[in-house]
């Protein structure tokens, strides 16, 4: 029997994808949101594609302020975008 793949959600294009391939956008239980390229970091998760359309995407259509029930300041999405261009394609 082959191995059940994860599969989420990616909250700027709405496609679903193997949870490997997406980035998670965490928000701690002290407030601070960042990017977990890991998934690992304790906190309210949810996922976009490593793509800055996509997270672009989902600030337009306010997704992960939806997702973690808080407002973000346009710092919080700066930073955001920013850590994405960081990150390596592979990853």
């Amino acid at each position: 029997m082959p191995k059940k793949i994860p599969m989420r959600q990616c909250v700027g294009c709405r496609e679903m994808k193997p949870k490997r391939e997406l980035i998670r956008v965490v928000r701690s239980p002290a407030g601070d949101i960042s990017l977990d390229f890991r998934g690992k970091q304790p906190g309210r998760g949810a996922y976009v594609c490593p793509q800055a359309l996509c997270l672009k995407k989902a600030r337009k259509a306010k997704a992960l302020e939806r997702a973690f029930e808080v407002p973000l300041p346009p710092e919080v999405w700066d930073a955001l975008e920013a850590q994405m261009k960081e990150v390596p394609a592979d990853g």
